[in-house]
């Protein structure tokens, strides 16, 4: 089944590329992979401080998660649900590369300023890199134009 990858946080340009894959795999039969990364801590403390600032880490990464998926739900498809930890780049593509499935990376843009970290490494100098087509979704799209689009 052809699978669309959406990596999603906190930001609202990750709402909108799963809004995006969600209805495209609705009309299309395929698939929403939902991944949220923990990324590796700036800080080490001790280890009980460090092992409850990874807990606290892993349960927000399961909230958004969820979160997510009941916005893939909606839209009628079963998501697959993920969390990994480490570099966002390299867990990307180690993700890619464990699936043949998936059919597309999509990211969205930030509304304003930089394009946001996975944006610019997949379609900067590692753009030709990946297995699969990286879709891009502007962080400034109207919803309404977005559910025309997708």
């Amino acid at each position: 089944m052809r699978t669309y990858l959406v990596v999603i946080d906190d930001s609202p340009e990750s709402t909108l590329a799963l809004r995006f894959a969600a209805r495209r795999a609705a009309r299309t039969g395929g698939g929403v992979m939902v991944l949220a990364i923990i990324p590796p801590q700036d800080f080490v403390a001790f280890g009980g401080v460090q092992a409850t600032i990874e807990a606290e880490a892993r349960e927000h990464a399961e909230e958004i998660v969820a979160a997510a998926s009941d916005a893939v739900v909606q839209e009628g498809v079963t998501p697959q649900t993920l969390i990994k930890a480490g570099d966002p780049a390299e867990v990307v593509r180690d993700v890619i590369g464990a699936s043949e499935e998936i059919a597309a990376l999509v990211l969205a843009t930030a509304a304003t300023g930089a394009p946001g970290p996975l944006v610019a490494h997949f379609t900067g100098q590692d753009a030709g890199t990946l297995p699969c087509p990286v879709m891009l979704v502007p962080g400034g799209i109207d919803i309404s134009r977005l559910d025309a689009l997708s």
